[in-house]
């Protein structure tokens, strides 16, 4: 019986130590489906590249948000689009890299709480609408 409590303890203490890397600002790397290619996942983001310019991912940005929710603000030069969806507030940026190349990244939050599910399914219908 001692023997098990001490198992428990150590096995306690050597799982410690990756809890605590786990935790804090993590991002995740995911593999893309097809022309998605991939994209990061941050605890509130959602951002990846794509080899199509900015006016026409600008474009499907603002179709795809229209649907999703509400427009509050939109800054085209300065590529930001700002919506809510219910009470998630939503922040498209929308950064050329080159002629061809634009970075995109979608942010949602819900008061102080991430809604990563939100933001990755703006961002996907952002990129399926730009590879049609």
């Amino acid at each position: 019986m001692l023997l098990r409590i001490k198992n428990k303890v150590v096995q306690f203490f050597l799982i410690l130590p990756i809890l605590f890397n786990l935790s804090g600002c993590v991002y995740l790397v995911v593999g893309g489906i097809g022309a998605l290619g991939g994209y990061i996942v941050s605890p509130d983001t959602v951002e990846g590249v794509t080899e199509t310019d900015s006016k026409e991912v600008w474009d499907a940005a603002i179709d795809v948000v229209s649907i999703v929710g509400v427009i509050m603000d939109r800054q085209k030069d300065a590529g930001i689009i700002k919506a809510k969806s219910g009470r998630t507030n939503i922040t498209i940026t929308i950064v050329p890299l080159s002629s061809t190349t634009t970075k995109v990244s979608v942010k949602a939050r819900k008061t102080f709480l991430p809604k990563i599910s939100l933001a990755q399914e703006i961002y996907v219908k952002i990129m399926s609408k730009v590879s049609e």
